[in-house]
């Protein structure tokens, strides 16, 4: 019976989700309530995890905090893999997502978008034993990329650089120990996620090739049509951006600064 019950209610924010019938929080709402709750995801470090004391910590839980702070209310983290996200906000579990959501016109559809809270660059990190200045150079037989198992971006490689040799690997650490100990030459992929792993290897001398291959905006999600809470979250990541907030958060998170940092711009 409670299984029965479980499927009955999951169905049921199901279909209230995709008719529009639950009514997301508004801004008034969060603030009397004393809580905000942050959907994010607890098994993304440096993004947000759990650490020996059993406590979320990451560049999201102090971007959430901070917001929270601003509202003179509570955080409240709801556990939200990359997936529940949209269908979180549509249903009203949850009142913010964070977990690296980039803005996408798809996405854009089902929910709104505050500006950018942080970017994500598809680049190259490679050692100085690569000569190549340019990702198009990897295009090469004599070149070994490292890259996960099931990853998007192994066919988006297999794609783009053909010629060149690919070490499939398990994990983002993985990745970055493969090229530290030379059994891979370089990595290509949204390498912010992978610039904490290189001080495990301080006798390596790292280096990302100049030029992006590309850099998504990630935002924070709200659920469609809510204005007034998009609105002000807008100011205040102004207000995080221009007093050098987020990029401190990021520098802490992993160690390394942002490689192409969000500009504060006053209109939105």
């Amino acid at each position: 019976m409670l299984k029965l019950n479980a499927v009955v209610l999951s169905l049921t924010v199901a279909v209230m989700a995709v008719s529009g019938a639950v009514q997301a929080r508004s801004l008034d709402e969060i603030i009397k309530s004393g809580t905000l709750r942050v959907g994010i995801n607890p098994n993304f470090p440096p993004m947000s995890s759990y650490n020996d004391q059993n406590e979320l910590t990451g560049f999201d839980i102090d971007a959430a905090n901070e917001i929270a702070r601003n509202l003179n209310v509570k955080a409240e983290f709801v556990p939200t893999e990359s997936a529940q996200r949209v269908p979180f906000l549509q249903s009203d579990r949850i009142d913010i997502s964070l977990g690296a959501l980039t803005r996408n016109s798809e996405r854009a559809k089902l929910i709104d978008f505050t500006v950018p809270l942080h970017t994500e660059s598809m680049a190259v990190l490679t050692t100085e034993k690569l000569t190549a200045s340019n990702w198009k150079e990897l295009d090469s037989p004599d070149v070994k990329l490292v890259n996960m198992r099931g990853n998007w971006s192994v066919d988006y490689l297999k794609k783009e650089l053909p010629k060149a040799n690919v070490l499939l690997v398990e994990t983002i650490a993985d990745t970055v120990r493969a090229v530290a100990q030379g059994r891979g030459d370089a990595i290509v992929e949204n390498i912010d996620f992978f610039m904490g792993f290189t001080k495990n290897y301080p006798d390596v001398k790292w280096k990302v090739l100049k030029d992006p291959i590309s850099v998504g905006y990630d935002c924070i999600g709200v659920a469609k049509n809510s204005s007034g809470l998009r609105d002000y979250l807008n100011v205040v990541l102004f207000e995080m951006h221009s007093s050098g907030f987020v990029n401190s958060a990021w520098q802490k998170a992993y160690g390394a600064p942002m490689l192409k940092p969000v500009d504060a711009i006053p209109y939105f």
